[in-house]
């Protein structure tokens, strides 16, 4: 989280409790992506908690390499893939789920690049004004691109769900990209991530949907 190491555990410990208590709520394998946000949330939230702690107390100082990249892993690596993946394993109609193929594969192909990228370029952070900065020293011919892309299968995947209520996720998310960006414009990789883990209660908001979800279309193929 953008302000402390302390917000940054409370927020990993309270968001991993509320993933421990969504995966519990599933009720089909295909729905314990979707049900895990919050606790991989949370990781990352503890994650960045190790970051504070490595920026601004040298006792800890050899922990920041580790927990910088841990932290961007979860940022630019898993949730491109994660987000559509876990929408596209809970789609019943085929033709959303050839559309949820697509993004997911567009999410995947984000993953990649930027994988290669955090292991290819430097990669520093340091605390200013208040805040974490990731200096990312990728190639900007290309990191437009990743980032329009990057947003498309995290924000406009949800949109694509016939799932009740699953534009929610969008619509949340997209509220906290714009936040991130019109107020906390230099550290958008930390704030967002903090914003952006509001969509855990519109997760466990969600299960009940789900299970009916799934057991309405259990129910149809028994008949």
């Amino acid at each position: 989280m953008c302000f402390s190491a302390t917000a940054s555990f409370a927020a990993g410990i309270a968001l991993s409790t509320v993933g421990v208590i969504t995966l519990k709520k599933s009720e089909a394998a295909s729905q314990l992506m979707f049900a895990g946000i919050p606790l991989v949330f949370g990781l990352q939230q503890l994650t960045e908690g190790v970051v504070w702690m490595a920026l601004n107390n040298p006792e800890y100082a050899h922990l920041k390499t580790v927990s910088v990249y841990t932290f961007m892993t979860f940022a630019q690596i898993i949730w491109p893939s994660w987000v559509p993946i876990s929408i596209l394993l809970l789609e019943k109609r085929p033709a959303r789920k050839n559309l949820l193929y697509l993004f997911s594969a567009i999410g995947l192909i984000v993953s990649i690049y930027l994988g290669y990228c955090l292991a290819t370029y430097p990669v520093d952070a340091h605390v200013r004004e208040h805040h974490i900065f990731y200096n990312l020293k990728y190639p900007m011919g290309l990191i437009s691109k990743g980032v329009a892309l990057y947003l498309l299968a995290i924000i406009f995947t949800p949109f694509l769900s016939s799932i009740k209520k699953m534009w929610v996720v969008g619509l949340v998310t997209l509220i906290s990209f714009v936040a991130a960006k019109l107020i906390f414009s230099n550290f958008v990789i930390s704030v967002w991530c903090m914003f952006a883990a509001l969509i855990s209660v519109v997760v466990w908001y969600m299960m009940p949907h789900l299970n009916e979800h799934y057991r309405l279309h259990k129910l149809k193929i028994s008949f």
